[in-house]
C-alpha cells in the first residue's frame, strides 16, 4: 500500500500538476494548490471532455484518476479524511516542492482548497443559529384534523396484511428517542411498524402513507446536531420566526421527529414545537440542502395520509427590516441602509464606490458576524468598535491591519480568512492563521510536510 508521506506516492500527480502549470510553477512565487479525500478530490488539472455524441468515461482523464488513486489509497490507509496540498518550485533544478497539509483540529477543513477553512477560537463553540432552541407556544394545541381513530382505520384498509409494532417496541423506540411518540404517529405504527420485509410488490408504503416509511427502530429526534452546519454558512443565518408561521425556522428541535422521507433525502417529521401559527404533531419537511427551517406538510398525519394533504397552507408575507444584511453594487445601497437595531449578520460584497465606514452599526446589540470583501472597509479597525462579534470573516489584508493594530475583537468565536483559491498562497494563510489562533491562545494548525520531488 502506498504510504501518504513517500514522494513516490504524488510523483505522478506532481508530473501531471507540472505539465499544466509549468510557467505558473517557473515564475517566482508560483504555485498550485489542491485538496483530496477518499470520497472526492479539487486538484487544478485541466478537464478532458468527451468525445462528441457521447457522455464523459473514467478513461478520458485516467492518467488523473490513476494519480489520484494512488493518493486516495493512502489515505484510506492511514485512515485520514484527507490533505491538502501546495506545490512551488525546489531549489533543486528540475524539482518540485511539496507541502503535505493534513487536517487540523483548530480549523474546520476548507472545501475544495488548500486553504484553512474557519478557524475555531474557543473549543466547542457553535453558531448562534445552531444554538438557539425552539420558544415555547404554551397555547399550541393539535390540529382539529387529527383523528386517531380515523387514521387506524384508514390504514387497516389501505394495509390489510400490514404488522404492526408491539407495545414493547414502541416502548423502547420511546426509551431510545427520550421522548413520548404523539398519539397519530404511535396509532400509525400500531398498523404497520415500517420494516422493509412486511412490504410485498402490491403495497408501495409511499402512495399509502405520503412518504418513505422508516422502521421504527430508525425514528431520529431532528435537533440542531443532527444537521451539520459548517460555521461559514450558520454564521451567515439568522432565524426568524414571526406570529404567522407555522414551522419555527430553527437548524434542528429536540422535538421534531423524523419518521420518513420523500425519497430525496428531505426528511418527514412530526413537529412537537409549532410556530406560532401551528399545530402540535403538524407533519412538517425538513430539506436536505439547506441550513435553517422546516416547511409545513399538513396540520395533522391524519390530514396528510386520509386526506392526502401535501401542500401546507399559504403563509401571509409580512416586511420586516433583514436580520440578514448583504451591502453590495446591487442589493442594500451601503452600511447606514443596513443598520437597525434587529441586525444579527452584516456581509459586505463587491463595492463599487468609495470604502465603508462601519460606523452606522456601532453598538448594535445583535450584530454576532461581519464579513466583507478586499477593498471594502474604509478603516479595518473600526472593527474592534463591534462588541457583540462571534465571527469574522475578512481577506488577509484586512487581518494584517488588525493583527497590526492590536485591534482583533476579543470576543470572537470562530474566524474566517477570505482568500483567493489560486492567487493567495495557502502557505501565507496558514501562517496568518496561526497568528490569529495564537492570539485566542488555540494551538496553530498541523504541521507541514514537505517532500522534495522531480518535475518529470
Amino acid at each position: 500500500m502506498p504510504s501518504l508521506h513517500d514522494i513516490a506516492t504524488w510523483q505522478p500527480l506532481l508530473r501531471l500538476l507540472h505539465a499544466a502549470h509549468a510557467d505558473t510553477l517557473a515564475a517566482p512565487g508560483g504555485h498550485v494548490s489542491g485538496q483530496i479525500s477518499p470520497g472526492a478530490w479539487s486538484v487544478p488539472l485541466p478537464y478532458r471532455p468527451p468525445q462528441p455524441g457521447r457522455a464523459s468515461l473514467v478513461s478520458d482523464n485516467q492518467d488523473e484518476f490513476d494519480a489520484v488513486g494512488l493518493i486516495t489509497e493512502a489515505l484510506m490507509k492511514d485512515g485520514s479524511d484527507g490533505v491538502s496540498f501546495v506545490v512551488e518550485a525546489s531549489s533543486t533544478p528540475g524539482g518540485l516542492r511539496l507541502h503535505l497539509i493534513e487536517p487540523s483540529t483548530s480549523a474546520e477543513p476548507g472545501i475544495a482548497t488548500a486553504h484553512p477553512g474557519t478557524l475555531l477560537l474557543v473549543d466547542g463553540a457553535l453558531p448562534e443559529p445552531v444554538r438557539r432552541l425552539p420558544d415555547p407556544v404554551p397555547d399550541a394545541v393539535p390540529a382539529a384534523s387529527a383523528d386517531v381513530e380515523l387514521l387506524q382505520r384508514t390504514l387497516r384498509e389501505r394495509l390489510p396484511h400490514a404488522v404492526g409494532a408491539t407495545e414493547e417496541e414502541i416502548a423502547a423506540a420511546e426509551l431510545r428517542l427520550g421522548v413520548p411518540l404523539p398519539p397519530e404517529l404511535r396509532a400509525l405504527y400500531q398498523v404497520v411498524r415500517g420494516r422493509h420485509e412486511d412490504w410485498d410488490d402490491l403495497q408501495d408504503p409511499y402512495d399509502i402513507i405520503g412518504c418513505e416509511l422508516f422502521p421504527l427502530g430508525e425514528l431520529y429526534v431532528a435537533d440542531a446536531a443532527s444537521r451539520e452546519v459548517m460555521w461559514q454558512f450558520g454564521a451567515m443565518e439568522a432565524i426568524e420566526t414571526g406570529p404567522e408561521d407555522s414551522v419555527q425556522q430553527l437548524v434542528g428541535s429536540p422535538g421534531w421527529i423524523v419518521f420518513g422521507d420523500n425519497g430525496g433525502g428531505d426528511r418527514i417529521a412530526v413537529d412537537l414545537t409549532p410556530g406560532p401559527d401551528g399545530h402540535v404533531g403538524q407533519v412538517i419537511i425538513i430539506g436536505h440542502e439547506g441550513n435553517i427551517g422546516a416547511g409545513l406538510v399538513a396540520d395533522s398525519l391524519t390530514d396528510m395520509v386520509v386526506h392526502r394533504h401535501f401542500g401546507g397552507r399559504p403563509v401571509p408575507r409580512v416586511e420586516r427590516p433583514p436580520l440578514v444584511a448583504h451591502v453590495n453594487h446591487v442589493s442594500v445601497p451601503g452600511v447606514e441602509a443596513a443598520a437597525h437595531p434587529g441586525l444579527e449578520v452584516l456581509s459586505i460584497g463587491v463595492w463599487k464606490k468609495e470604502p465603508l465606514s462601519l460606523a452606522p452599526v456601532f453598538g448594535l446589540p445583535r450584530l454576532r458576524t461581519l464579513c466583507a470583501y478586499e477593498g471594502t472597509l474604509a478603516d479595518p479597525c473600526e472593527i474592534s468598535r463591534l462588541t457583540h462579534l462571534e465571527y469574522l470573516r475578512l481577506p488577509p489584508a484586512e487581518w494584517r491591519v488588525l493583527l497590526d493594530a492590536g485591534a482583533v475583537p476579543t470576543g470572537l468565536l470562530a474566524a474566517g480568512i477570505e482568500a483567493r483559491r489560486q492567487q493567495d498562497n495557502p502557505l501565507r494563510i496558514i501562517a496568518l492563521a496561526d497568528e490569529i489562533l495564537a492570539l485566542h491562545g488555540r494551538p496553530p494548525l498541523t504541521g507541514v510536510t514537505v517532500l522534495e520531488g522531480a518535475a518529470s
